[in-house]
């Protein structure tokens, strides 16, 4: 393979403190030449590019199997990204790949939570699950494959997906490759390290309070919390928290995020409701001109709270980044009740902790015990049970008060920037439970202030690695759009990526 490289970053050649610089690669630009695929290229090219040499036979899908499979062996010892290796199926698949699909035989890693692939041990980081092997596949799973995909393993993530950084008892904490003593975030901690480590180009992840965004801000990665109801969660589910929780992936850059999208959106049969069919193919929005938009920024939180001097900076330079790429931008954001919205959000949590309990207790037969579990996530479903119905409603009512208030915001604008997170990332055991299971939320609410609402409000949200700090630290900045306007965000993503290129970045598992 050779692969022609952009010169236009300064960045495009040498090394920094703590991570190593590869040239920034232009996707749209590859010249096939022979058959071997050095460790460099692949970790140069992402998904899209990798299916196109496929699809050309100058590699082929098995090359780039076991390229991943010894990536996993040199690295997972320090990362602890990939908990369940599945190599002998992905070799097996890998040796008819489906060459008409968009990622034809591109190695791929599934997140332990949610979606299900038959035969293959699930357990969602909980000790209760250790022993649990589903006999179905997940819509989602089945739509990753006819994408083309080829799963490799699952990845780590905190015991049920309830936190911000990815430490759970059972498998030990993941580590961040651009520095190995910090967090990865969380829930889909795990696949953001071994995207940003380049084992794959791109892996599964979900999103309920930021899930997907806030590992890629930690990472370094494209993450997209797509809309309310636009990705299926069959069979077992018709939707989760009224459609908080949201299905898609991490991916390095604009154009694969926007191409899975369109391979796994859409409802199935009996979803209770679906978001709006877009007008075009999302991959047809990369590169589109977005014209002239106003957008919002603020570095304040909801609470009207200060954030690091590195995410207020981040806001600062995307907001004039933004302008001068000829947008309006104003510093402002939405009024609305920030308190009431975030307790209703909290009790809503809790309630869905204690009916993951109930409903694993029922599929299995297991009856659930504090033993069973970590404290935190124990205390936050005795939290959940001991709300009723009409607690629950009233909760969900307050929050749905308020996201029509937030909603009505982006009538008079098109986005609203913010930074992805509060913070860089943390130092691995600063998000530790000490004892109350709200003290530990607000102080995640630290951590992460902004991502939840658009869980809220169902809107879709995109975090960009467009920042770094003088750590080498990724410093993600989130924008988030109309209700079902994804396409709006690919458009603004993909001017931002050219604009300031991420690509060339590459971590060196540096341990700080």
């Amino acid at each position: 393979i050779r692969v022609s490289y952009s010169t236009a970053s300064p960045e495009s050649s040498g090394s920094t403190e703590r991570g190593r610089v590869l040239p920034t690669t232009e996707w749209t630009n590859i010249e096939t030449t022979r058959m071997t695929l050095s460790s460099d290229e692949y970790a140069a090219l992402d998904a899209t590019s990798l299916a196109d040499l496929v699809r050309e036979g100058r590699v082929s899908a098995l090359e780039l199997v076991e390229e991943a499979v010894t990536r996993i062996e040199a690295d997972n010892d320090t990362l602890n990204a990939v908990i369940t290796p599945m190599y002998e199926q992905a070799r097996e698949q890998a040796l008819t790949p489906n060459v008409d699909a968009p990622f034809a035989g591109v190695p791929f890693l599934m997140k332990d939570y949610c979606a299900e692939v038959a035969g293959v041990p699930f357990t969602e980081a909980s000790a209760f699950l250790r022993d649990y092997v589903p006999n179905e596949d997940s819509e989602l799973y089945r739509r990753f494959c006819r994408a083309g995909l080829i799963t490799i393993g699952k990845t780590n993530l905190p015991e049920f997906a309830l936190g911000v950084t990815t430490e759970p008892r059972l498998f030990g904490p993941s580590r961040n490759p651009w520095d190995v003593s910090r967090t990865t975030g969380g829930s889909s901690g795990g696949a953001g390290a071994a995207v940003a480590a380049r084992i794959v180009p791109m892996a599964h992840g979900n999103d309920v309070g930021g899930s997907i965004r806030i590992p890629a801000a930690c990472c370094g990665l494209v993450g997209l919390k797509p809309s309310r109801g636009r990705c299926s969660v069959a069979p077992h589910y018709g939707d989760l928290l009224s459609g908080f929780f949201v299905e898609h992936a991490l991916t390095r850059s604009v154009r694969d995020c926007a191409t899975l999208l369109d391979a796994i959106a859409g409802p199935a049969v009996g979803d209770p409701y679906h978001a709006p069919l877009p007008l075009n193919p999302f991959i047809d929005e990369v590169g589109r001109d977005p014209g002239q938009l106003h957008i919002a920024f603020s570095d304040k939180t909801p609470f009207g709270e200060e954030v690091h001097s590195d995410c207020v900076g981040a806001v600062r330079e995307a907001a004039a980044l933004l302008e001068s790429l000829g947008h309006v931008v104003e510093e402002v954001q939405p009024t609305y009740d920030a308190e009431r919205l975030w307790h209703g959000f909290t009790s809503l949590l809790a309630c869905g902790a204690a009916w993951a309990m109930a409903d694993w207790a029922r599929r299995t037969g297991r009856e659930p015990g504090p033993d069973d579990f970590e404290p935190f996530v124990w205390a936050f479903a005795e939290r959940g049970r001991s709300l009723n119905g009409a607690d629950y409603l009233l909760a969900m009512q307050d929050v749905q008060r308020e996201a029509r208030v937030l909603s009505a915001f982006f009538e008079g604008h098109d986005l609203m920037l913010t930074s992805t997170l509060g913070k860089p990332p943390v130092e691995l055991g600063t998000l530790v439970y000490r004892g109350d299971p709200f003290e530990l939320r607000r102080r995640t609410a630290e951590f992460s202030p902004y991502t939840y609402v658009s869980n809220a409000t169902g809107q879709p949200a995109i975090s960009l690695p467009l920042f770094w700090n003088e750590q080498n630290l990724p410093v993600g900045i989130q924008l988030v759009a109309r209700y079902a306007d994804e396409a709006l965000l690919f458009r603004v993503s993909a001017q931002l990526e050219m604009a300031c290129p991420w690509s060339h970045r590459v971590p060196s598992l540096d341990d700080g």
